[in-house]
């Protein structure tokens, strides 16, 4: 059955109050966004639902996009028809049919937008609902809690019905939780974080500290890749890929070896609330999880945060590995992120690092640095990238299965 529209039910965002409605044009060009390699499809986000039109174009490939989208709590698979009771009660028994089991009940609700059609709601209920089990054997009425329910809607362009109910991602729309960057390193904790603030409606742009020659090429598109996979959540990500060698390699040189991952931390942590500051973002997203490494624990989170008053989210900091990696597997990202390829973050890590660094010591060893001059050039070296659902970055023969996009 080869659907003509996806009608979409909004989730939390419908408890808004006076918010609701640029909630609801947020989602709209979200779900733009997402689909922007379906170049026939149109959108209309109203008060009560939004309406995804697909004028032919493949119903299964939008409603699996759509289905990542935040802010939609359930989509419903319509057929557009005539207004013709006869056409309707064709296509109504045939919905019933394809999803009729032995011992199964039903309903059928109808909305009549149009109200010079010939037959009320309980009309067309009562009509309908008995063409129904006059032609399907052994099914039964149940208004409350029925298997299949069976929607029908008069609207003054036609009739559209629908019959199957397809859960969304849920939470808010992107966008309309504020905007914020997030420090994204390519293993399998900050692509989560990323997750679940976009799910609380954060806008995120990423920023991905790389150190070449130490970090490779494929390193930086493995971060790429993950970006791409998480922008089907809001249509696209701004990627800033930062330079970080000499940073690193002077780090290295300068400071006691104990603390070089605590001085390396509070310099990712000014240059990423700089570049915040500069895109007018209001916080940074880290994927730490308290005690999970050394640089994670209560003391290093102070010595570390000591270096901004910029707000530092960690919505991971009290989680299990377990369970973030069930997410990872669930948003298809656990697959990139365990990628062989070094990152920033796993080079030049010290033997024993300070695990409770003392906070005048770390500053104490950062003064050994050129904080200032070594932030500048970092920031000055910065390229961003406009990365879009499905993007592709990394050679997939070698690397990535295409299921992850």
């Amino acid at each position: 059955m080869h659907y003509t529209e996806i009608m979409v039910r909004y989730g939390e965002l419908s408890t808004k109050g006076k918010n609701r409605k640029d909630f609801i044009k947020q989602l709209g060009r979200n779900v733009r966004a997402v689909l922007h390699r379906f170049e026939k499809v149109e959108v209309k986000a109203q008060r009560d639902r939004l309406h995804v039109a697909l004028n032919g174009e493949d119903d299964d490939q939008v409603i699996a996009a759509l289905q990542g989208v935040f802010g939609i709590e359930n989509l419903y698979p319509t057929i557009r028809i005539e207004k013709d009771l006869e056409t309707i009660k064709r296509v109504v028994l045939q919905m019933a049919q394809a999803q009729f089991t032995p011992g199964a009940t039903f309903k059928i609700n109808t909305r009549r937008q149009d109200k010079h059609f010939a037959y009320d709601t309980n009309q067309l209920n009562n009509l309908l609902g008995a063409y129904v089990l006059e032609n399907v054997d052994g099914i039964k009425v149940d208004v409350k809690h029925p298997d299949i329910a069976i929607r029908v809607e008069i609207r003054m362009n036609g009739a559209f019905i629908s019959a199957e109910t397809i859960h969304g991602a849920g939470g808010l729309p992107v966008g309309t939780g504020g905007r914020a960057t997030m420090m994204l390193s390519g293993g399998i904790d900050s692509p989560v974080a990323t997750y679940l603030a976009m799910k609380r409606g954060v806008k995120i742009d990423m920023i991905h500290f790389y150190s070449p020659p130490y970090t490779s090429e494929q390193a930086l598109n493995k971060a790429k890749q993950l970006t791409s996979v998480l922008a089907k959540y809001s249509g696209n990500i701004q990627f800033i890929q930062v330079p970080f060698t000499e940073v690193q390699e002077t780090i290295k040189e300068k400071v006691p070896e104990g603390y070089l991952m605590t001085i390396q931390r509070r310099m990712m942590l000014r240059i990423a609330a700089e570049i915040t500051k500069q895109r007018h973002c209001s916080g940074v997203f880290t994927g730490e999880a308290l005690g999970q490494v050394a640089s994670q624990t209560l003391e290093s989170m102070l010595a570390i945060n000591d270096v901004t008053t910029m707000p530092v989210l960690r919505p991971l900091v009290s989680m299990d590995k377990e369970d973030i990696i069930k997410i990872s597997k669930q948003i298809k990202t656990f697959d990139l992120s365990i990628l062989p390829f070094e990152d920033c973050c796993t080079i030049f890590t010290p033997p024993s690092p300070k695990t409770r660094p003392d906070l005048e010591k770390s500053r104490k060893f950062e003064n050994y640095i050129d904080v200032a001059g070594l932030m500048k050039r970092a920031i000055d070296g910065i390229k961003i990238t406009d990365i879009k659902a499905g993007e592709e970055f990394l050679n997939q023969d070698q690397d990535v299965f295409a299921e992850l996009l």
